[in-house]
Order: C-alpha cells, then sequence, then structure tokens
C-alpha cells in the first residue's frame, strides 16, 4: 500500500507559496465580511478589546484593512485595553503599541476597582483566585465593550478563534459574546501564521510589533504571574488536529490517536497526544451550551 503523509497542521499549507495565498484569502473573506456587517448595520464606529495577543491582534488587523476597504479612517476603530490583575506589562505595551501604529483610538480602561467592588457585592474572598475570580475579570472586560460600542452606535468585533470555541475555552457571557466576530472560523494555528503574513506586507515598525505578539505565550492573563494556556490543556497543534479529522472525517478516538502518532513522531508522545486527545474530547463535548 501506498504511504501517505498526514500533515500535524492540516488547517495550514505548508507550502510558503501557497500558505501567502492562504493567508490573504482569509484576510480578505474577514475584512469584506466586516465591510458588509458595517453597511448593513450602519455602525459608526468598531469597538474591542486588544489584549496584545494574536486573537485580538488579528482581530485589530482585520479591522484595520476593513477601514481601507471602505475609504474609512483609523480613528473609525475604537481599541480599548482593560488591564486587571494578571496582566503583564509585554502585553500591554504591544496592545498599545499596535493601536499607535495603526492610527486607532486606544482608551485604557482599568478593570481592578470594578472587580473588586463585584468581589465585595456577591462575597467572594480576592485571595480566592477559583473560576469567580477569572471569569469574573472576563464579564466585566465584556460588560464594558458592549456598553461602549452601544454608546459609540458602533459594532463590537468579537476576537475568539475556531479552537477556543471547539474547545469552549471562553467564559459564558464574557468573552464568548460580541456583535460580529471576524475569528470564529480561523484556527489557533493559523492564527500565527496570518499575524505572520501580515507582517510581512507591513513597515518595518508594525511588524516588528507583530513578531513580538506570535512569540508571546498563548495565556489568558487572568492571574497574578505566569498563566499559559497550553501548559492547562495541552498544545493547539493537537487540539487543532483532532477538530480537523473528527469534524472533517468523522474520525473515532481510538482513529484520532492513530492519525497524530503517525502526524507528529517524535513530535509529541504518546502520553501527551492520549492526555490532549482526552481534553478534547471531554471539552468539546461539554461545551456544546456555549456554541448553540
Amino acid at each position: 500500500l501506498k504511504h501517505f503523509a498526514i500533515s500535524p497542521r492540516p488547517f495550514v499549507p505548508s507550502d510558503e507559496a501557497a500558505r501567502s495565498i492562504r493567508c490573504h484569502e482569509i484576510f480578505s473573506i474577514q475584512s469584506a465580511g466586516l465591510a458588509k456587517r458595517i453597511e448593513h448595520t450602519g455602525a459608526k464606529r468598531l469597538v474591542l478589546g486588544i489584549s496584545g495577543g494574536l486573537d485580538s491582534t488579528l482581530a485589530l488587523l482585520v479591522c484595520a484593512k476593513t477601514c481601507d476597504l471602505l475609504g474609512l479612517p483609523p480613528s473609525f476603530i475604537c481599541a480599548v485595553t482593560m488591564p486587571g490583575f494578571g496582566t503583564t506589562a509585554r502585553t500591554k505595551g504591544n496592545a498599545e503599541k499596535l493601536a499607535e501604529t495603526l492610527g486607532t483610538e486606544l482608551r485604557t480602561i482599568r478593570i481592578d476597582t470594578s472587580v473588586e467592588q463585584h468581589f465585595r457585592d456577591i462575597g467572594h474572598d480576592p485571595l480566592n483566585h477559583n473560576v469567580v475570580y477569572e471569569n469574573s475579570q472576563a464579564r466585566e472586560r465584556t460588560q464594558i465593550l458592549m456598553d461602549l460600542a452601544n454608546a459609540e452606535r458602533g459594532l463590537l468585533v468579537g476576537t475568539g478563534d475556531l479552537s477556543e470555541i471547539a474547545l469552549g475555552w471562553s467564559t459564558f457571557n464574557g468573552d464568548h459574546m460580541s456583535m460580529y466576530n471576524v475569528n470564529c472560523s480561523v484556527p489557533k494555528t493559523l492564527i500565527r501564521y496570518l499575524v505572520d503574513y501580515y507582517a510581512s506586507v507591513s513597515d518595518a515598525k508594525l511588524a516588528a510589533v507583530l513578531r513580538d505578539v506570535i512569540a508571546t505565550p498563548v495565556s489568558p492573563e487572568l492571574l497574578p504571574g505566569a498563566q499559559h494556556t497550553e501548559s492547562l490543556i495541552g498544545r493547539y497543534e493537537l487540539h487543532d488536529f483532532f477538530l480537523y479529522y473528527f469534524m472533517k472525517y468523522g474520525e473515532t478516538p481510538d482513529g484520532l490517536a492513530a492519525l497524530a502518532a503517525e502526524a507528529f513522531g517524535v513530535a509529541a508522545t504518546p502520553e501527551e497526544i492520549d492526555a490532549a486527545l482526552k481534553m478534547f474530547l471531554e471539552r468539546f463535548l461539554a461545551q456544546q451550551f456555549k456554541r448553540n
């Protein structure tokens, strides 16, 4: 039987030229969709939260490209950074540099005081860093963005990606909500390449910021100190691999494990594959209520 190589990154073309074409096409689809939504609703602003992470960076770039398409100034975009208990200087700095370089409006709204008041209102001990501690921050940020979008007669642009939606890696009634999400069909593994592609066609100043965003570990930054998503749920490369073969081909769990072992080889141990697959299946099924 002929042996077929299985790519560990099925969403990402391995050929650089093909990857560039794919990235250009995705940017075009994202920006055209957002442009149509602006025209249909008559929105007066685009509002989005920027953290300095990959997803919000991509969403901001899409907003900027959309403004170019519609002949709107960069100030049509209201980018909001909302530092909290776990925000790092690196991500906050990159968010500020992105807004400055792209020429968008930037508002900084700290959430510490309002979340601490909320803790007092519901009787939560702020030293207890449980799900209440984390989700209160996500919901406070969404409330700010929703209300600001209302005040500006604008659209709140969502930033969550396909991988996060599959895993339910978002806060219900928090960052899983928006008025129009430009990233919902883009898997996490491809987002890195999309941002890198944009860097390759940008000036040196913007490219430098984008490449530092790419190099920053994925983190929700909801707890003081380092909090790396992939150390909690497993590598997104594995989750995207499972998502692709589960949704496109209906592979069984055993089939997914076997395919992953073949595709990743020595780059992923059997133990790592099994742990990530268990996490993927449990979260994918249990988090359907958020997708509904």
